[in-house]
C-alpha cells in the first residue's frame, strides 16, 4: 500500500514523521510524496498558533482530495487539542505514534474509526530511534518531549505533556548509529530541550559532555534553549569545543520586563542581556530568536523597548510572529489586545532589522575561513553550511555529505558566495 506523509510545524514532528516513514518501510508499506495518489495519508499536525491550525484543516482536505477512497490519520498537537470535526478515519494525539503500524493494520480489519489521546500528565517518554534520515547529511535525535513553562500565549504544554526525557544511554545509542551511518551533523530537538533530565537524574550539559566524544562525530547543534537554561558548563562547552556548532537560538520573544511578566517568562531583559555578553565572547558565534509583537498590553512604549534590546543584542536573524490569541490560554481572555494594524506594522519593522543584522554578520564574514558539510540541493546548487549556520553558495562540484574548508569570498544580493580552500573527507 502507498501512504503520503505531511510533517507540519516543529522538528520534533519532524523526527517523529521520519521515525514513521522508518516503520512503515520496515512492514512493506511504499512512502511516496504527500502530493500523489496514496491509500493512505498521515498528517503530522501543528496547533502552535492559529494559522497551524488552519494549515493542519488544510492539509487533512487535501489528502482527501488526492483520493476520496483513501484512509486519513490525523495526529498530533492539534488532534491532541480535541477539536471537532476533524474528518478523519484515525485520530491520533500525541502518544501512540510508534505503534502507528499496529493501528493502521487494526483500522484494516475492522474499518472502524477510532479517537485515540490520553491524559499526556500521565505518560512517560515515547521510545523512538531513527537509523535513517531523508537529509543525508544531517540527522535529528528528539531527546525530549513535554513542556512545564506554561507561557501565558502557548497551548503546547496542554497539547505535549509535561517534560519527559530519552535516557541518555538510548540518545548516546542513536547518535552512535547515525554517525556510523555517515551523517555528519547531529541536530539535538525536543519540545523544551534546555529541560532535558529534569525527570530521570540527568543534565543536558551531561549529555552534550558525553556525545562530543563519541568517536567520528563532526558536528552537534542544539536546535533551540532559553536563555535560563544555557549553563556555565554549556558555556564552556561552546567555547571550547570545536564539535559543538558555534550556534544557539534562544528565544527573546519580548525585551521589555513588562511584556515578559505578563507571558510568564522566567528572566528580565537584563538577565538576557547579561547572558547574551558573555555567550557573544565565543569566536564566530551567531545567536538566533523568536520574537512575538503585538502581546496584549504591548503599547507604543514596550515595543519601543523591544526595539532597544534588539539594537543592543544584534541577533543574527529574529524570527517574528504576530501574538496571536489561543483558546485555553491565560493571555487570550486578557484586556488590551493589540489591533491587526499595529502587529502588521511591528512585525514588518521587526523582518526589517533583522533583515539588516543578518546582512550584517554575513558582512562581517567576509575574508573568514570556516569549515563545513557539503550540501546538494535541488538544481545541483551546491552550499556549505558552516558551524555558525552561515548558508554558503559554492561553484565546485564536490560529492555531497563532503567536509571542506571553505573561504567567505562576498556577499551578493543578501546570499553568501564562497571558495572551497581543502576537501577533508
Amino acid at each position: 500500500m502507498k501512504v503520503g506523509i505531511c510533517s507540519l510545524g516543529c522538528k520534533v514532528n519532524l523526527y517523529e514523521s521520519e521515525f514513521i516513514i522508518s516503520l512503515l518501510k520496515e512492514k512493506g508499506y511504499t512512502v511516496v510524496d504527500f502530493n500523489e495518489k496514496a491509500d493512505i495519508y498521515i498528517i503530522n499536525t501543528c496547533s502552535v498558533t492559529n494559522e497551524s491550525d488552519k494549515k493542519s484543516r488544510k492539509m487533512i482536505h487535501k489528502a482527501k482530495r488526492n483520493n476520496k477512497d483513501a484512509i486519513i490519520i490525523a495526529m498530533g498537537c492539534y488532534i491532541q487539542a480535541d477539536k471537532e470535526d476533524i474528518e478523519a478515519n484515525i485520530l491520533l494525539g500525541n502518544k501512540d505514534k510508534s505503534k502507528i503500524v499496529a493501528i493502521i493494520e487494526e483500522y484494516l480489519k475492522t474499518k472502524e474509526n477510532k479517537k485515540i489521546l490520553y491524559d499526556l500528565t500521565k505518560v512517560e517518554f515515547e521510545k523512538m530511534e531513527i537509523t535513517e534520515f531523508t537529509n543525508h547529511t544531517r540527522a535529528f535525535v528528539k531527546i525530549q518531549d513535554g513542556c512545564n513553562a506554561f507561557c501565558s500565549y502557548c497551548i503546547i504544554p496542554y497539547v505535549r505533556g509535561g517534560i519527559r526525557s530519552k535516557k541518555p544511554e538510548d540518545v548516546i545509542d542513536e547518535v552512535t548509529h547515525l554517525v556510523d551511518k555517515g551523517y555528519k551533523e547531529i541536530v539535538l530537538t525536543g519540545i523544551h530541550t534546555g529541560k532535558y533530565g529534569l525527570d530521570i537524574n540527568a543534565s543536558l550539559e551531561e549529555l552534550l559532555e558525553a556525545l562530543v566524544k563519541i568517536p567520528g562525530l563532526y558536528r552537534l547543534r542544539l536546535s533551540s534553549i532559553e536563555i535560563n537554561e544555557i549553563t556555565p558548563k554549556i558555556i564552556k562547552l561552546f567555547r571550547e569545543n570545536d564539535i559543538m556548532a558555534k550556534h544557539l537560538h534562544i528565544p527573546l520573544q519580548s525585551g521589555s520586563n513588562k511584556i515578559l511578566k505578563k507571558m510568564n517568562r522566567q528572566y528580565t531583559k537584563e538577565e538576557f542581556l547579561d547572558k547574551i555578553k558573555i555567550l557573544k565572547e565565543i569566536p564566530n558565534i551567531s545567536l538566533t530568536t523568536d520574537l512575538i509583537v503585538g502581546f496584549p498590553g504591548e503599547t507604543e512604549i514596550e515595543y519601543k523597548e523591544t526595539l532597544e534590546t534588539l539594537n543592543k543584542i544584534k541577533f543574527t536573524k529574529i524570527h517574528t510572529f504576530p501574538y496571536s490569541p489561543r483558546e485555553g490560554t491565560p493571555a487570550s481572555t486578557m484586556a488590551d489586545q493589540v489591533s491587526p494594524e499595529d502587529k502588521k506594522r511591528r512585525v514588518h519593522e521587526i523582518i526589517s532589522l533583522s533583515n539588516e543584522t543578518e546582512l550584517s554578520f554575513y558582512k562581517e564574514s567576509v575574508n573568514k575561513v570556516f569549515d563545513g558539510v557539503i550540501e546538494i540541493h535541488d538544481y545541483d546548487i551546491v552550499m556549505v553550511h558552516t558551524t555558525n549556520f552561515i548558508p554558503i553558495l559554492v561553484e565546485e562540484k564536490i560529492p555531497n555529505n563532503t567536509i571542506v574548508k571553505v573561504k567567505i569570498t562576498k556577499i551578493d544580493n543578501n546570499r553568501v558566495y564562497g571558495q572551497i580552500l581543502e576537501i577533508y573527507k
